[in-house]
């Protein structure tokens, strides 16, 4: 483990945690106008959650993700964490991209194609964490079977609309 003092673990930490919830404060301003509007609208699945669960879980997720980052940061020196943590940041953006493509576009079968390459991101990130640190690809295990579970109801929403 690099040496690294103790404010800057903490910075660190603060850090990721912004950039995660950063993420999803971006994806909950593009999901916004289309919650109360458009997506009302569609015909939904038996499993559909009701809209105040996707707040309370998101956020879980995002501080998962960011302790897990942060737990590979700091595990290894930069070199070594550098890839694992693009991938990181990669998902991120796919992530958003669901959000920009499906409540933003309005798009659910391009939403559904996104969502796909997330499940994929996330896989790799938590196999490449998993080489530096553990506990950090277990804690995306959640966020892994969330968006399992948002890949098939994408996927029954675009098969019903």
């Amino acid at each position: 483990m690099p040496v690294r003092s103790r404010a800057t673990d903490i910075a660190g930490l603060f850090l990721f945690a912004a950039l995660c919830l950063g993420i999803g404060a971006l994806g909950g301003a593009v999901t916004a106008g289309s919650v109360d509007s458009w997506y009302p609208t569609l015909v939904k699945p038996s499993f559909n959650p009701p809209n105040w669960v996707f707040g309370p879980v998101w956020t879980a997720l995002y501080l998962l993700m960011a302790v897990a980052a942060w737990r590979v940061w700091r595990a290894v020196d930069w070199d070594r964490a550098r890839g694992p943590i693009a991938l990181f940041a990669l998902q991120l953006a796919i992530n958003l991209g669901w959000s920009v493509a499906f409540f933003g576009l309005r798009g659910i079968g391009l939403a559904l194609i996104v969502i796909l390459a997330l499940d994929l991101a996330v896989l790799a990130t938590a196999l490449q964490f998993r080489r530096i640190d553990r506990a950090a690809a277990l804690l995306l295990l959640p966020y892994l079977a969330w968006i399992a579970f948002a890949t098939a109801l994408n996927l029954a929403l675009w098969r019903l609309n």
